[in-house]
């Protein structure tokens, strides 16, 4: 078999402000030949590589997307040539960013892989709501799921209600009314939930709501994806921080 002598380096690249990039990950990008581009990546990302041809491989749901396949192939064909490849991730790669099939891909074909972790849009929206995602008066876990199944089949609500953790709930707002509708019939209605839209970002706008009121005052905000859907107790604690930051620009509040 033969040594391959360049590799892929899989790079979470956060919610989208580039001051969130660790000092790993700007490192990676400063030695990176080809930059595999996500589309939920800070498209600034690239002046941190500036020795490195850009290949944009965007992928968001309901629009037109790299192949998942090809994004596979060119990972393994430039790290076959000798080069340094950085796949550069929205949020964290390891939560819902198909780093798994990646790796197993490249691992197949002998091919050498590094993983950089970054801030998931979960912790993010967390911070913007100004809250802990657990919290010893409410919850001792959190829970994060994707309300996008690959087979377009729902999780069972019902049992993730009955965890008692947080819900971090991502890719949800397509199907917010039907997901909320679910958790009511395990949680009460007035049970604190919220919706981020792109967490960590300049853009970034902030519901804080009840469970009850969540679909309705989400679409009469006009939030939409990519945005986190946030559920149980500790989200309550965002409501003195929200009534606090009402007036500021992008944040709703419902009291």
């Amino acid at each position: 078999m033969n040594t391959i002598k360049g590799k892929v380096t899989l790079l979470s690249a956060g919610p989208g402000d580039i001051d969130l990039l660790t000092l790993r990950a700007a490192k990676a990008l400063a030695s990176a030949d080809i930059l595999l581009l996500d589309d939920l990546a800070n498209a600034d990302i690239v002046t941190l590589a500036p020795h490195a041809r850009v290949i944009r491989v965007g992928k968001r749901g309901g629009c037109k997307s790299t192949p998942q396949a090809f994004i596979q192939r060119l990972m393994q064909r430039y790290a076959k040539k000798g080069l340094h490849v950085v796949r550069v991730k929205g949020g964290d790669a390891l939560l819902f960013g198909r780093a798994g099939e990646e790796i197993a891909a490249l691992r197949e074909a002998h091919v050498p892989v590094d993983i950089v972790n970054g801030v998931s849009s979960g912790f993010a929206a967390a911070a913007g709501l100004g809250i802990s995602l657990t919290h010893r008066d409410h919850c001792q876990g959190v829970t994060f799921v994707t309300a996008h199944m690959q087979d377009h089949s729902q999780p069972d609500w019902a049992a993730l209600a009955a965890t008692g953790t947080t819900l971090a709930i991502y890719m949800g707002m397509s199907r917010i009314a039907s997901l909320t509708a679910s958790l009511m019939d395990t949680l009460p209605s007035n049970t604190p939930a919220a919706v981020v839209q792109n967490a960590g970002s300049p853009q970034e706008k902030r519901l804080a709501t009840t469970l009850g009121r969540l679909a309705d005052e989400a679409v009469a905000a006009g939030l939409g994806s990519p945005a986190v859907i946030l559920v149980g107790g500790a989200i309550g604690e965002a409501a003195e921080f929200a009534a606090r930051a009402a007036s500021a620009k992008g944040f709703a509040h419902a009291a």
